[in-house]
């Protein structure tokens, strides 16, 4: 009488647990911090107010309203109105479009020029890289405002040339942040394989050297819109920001500055409403930072 053989028992396989990426416990850290969502929210409550605030507003931003003139906040006006009977409200939310949009569009002329600048010098190194950085020193004392000026002067006012007037001289940090990221990459093991397998330099610069800053890339944008802003504010203050009727909150804060001891609430509302963005803007690139580091430890 045979028997039937023995069947061994199946193994089951263990699951598998499966891991996070480091852009999402990136995102798992920067939501626990509390400064950063408020940065977070905040930035999204006011640009989303200037874009669709004065669309639904009863009042223009250049509605003029002399026999009004300058009135405390009430229930026409929450804000009340400036010497011209401009309600302030609007030419707060209107001027918030152009500041945004300037810190945005500058910062983007800046990330442009200087991601590029910095990564060509980082990676070929050498002669090119001393010229090139020798370059980066000798704007770096000229005085920025002064060249700022200059431009807007030879070429004229207008908010375009306003954008890369300043976006053209707030790349040079950037480009040093990624020089120095880059020669700390290039001399990494992936790079050295690309580099066995015939890959172009462009390729490797932009599609594996790149995509390894971007963290600094990130941090450092979130860092320089506010001082965008704050260079459109100072121009403003020089009367070569925007022109009338236009508004920022630069023009806003140098208006409502020369008639404070009268009208305070004209030098109020601008420098809060300032002041918030300024202080959102670094509570999110402060968390940026933290959140993109890759030694913090896993939660």
């Amino acid at each position: 009488m045979t028997t039937a053989p023995a069947t061994l028992p199946t193994a089951v396989p263990e699951p598998v647990e499966k891991g996070n990426s480091l852009w999402h416990d990136a995102w798992l850290r920067l939501s626990k911090n509390k400064l950063a969502v408020f940065g977070m929210g905040a930035l999204a409550i006011i640009t989303l107010a200037c874009l669709f605030g004065p669309l639904i507003s009863h009042y223009g931003y250049e509605e003029q309203n002399l026999e009004l003139g300058a009135t405390a906040p009430s229930g026409a006006h929450w804000l009340g109105t400036d010497t011209l009977g401009r309600d302030l409200l609007v030419r707060l939310l209107s001027g918030g479009r152009i500041s945004l949009a300037v810190g945005l569009a500058a910062t983007f002329v800046a990330l442009t020029i200087g991601v590029v600048y910095g990564a060509v010098a980082g990676y070929f190194g050498g002669k090119l890289d001393a010229v090139m950085m020798r370059s980066v020193d000798i704007m770096y004392s000229m005085p920025f405002p002064i060249f700022v000026i200059l431009l807007m002067v030879l070429f004229g006012r207008n908010i375009i040339l306003l954008f890369v007037a300043i976006g053209a001289v707030e790349w040079l940090t950037m480009a040093r942040i990624v020089r120095g990221q880059v020669m700390s990459i290039k001399k990494m093991e992936f790079i050295e394989a690309a580099r066995s397998l015939g890959l172009g330099r462009r390729r490797i610069i932009f599609r594996h050297i790149l995509p390894n800053v971007l963290g600094p890339i990130i941090v450092y944008t979130t860092l320089t819109i506010p001082g965008v802003m704050l260079l459109e504010a100072f121009l403003s203050f020089l009367g070569l920001g925007v022109q009338p009727p236009m508004s920022s909150w630069g023009v806003l804060i140098k208006d409502g500055a020369e008639k404070m001891e009268e009208f305070p609430w004209l030098l109020i509302f601008p420098g809060t409403m300032f002041s918030l963005t300024l202080f959102s803007l670094n509570f999110l690139g402060d968390g940026l930072r933290d959140a993109l580091d890759v030694r913090s430890s896993k939660d």
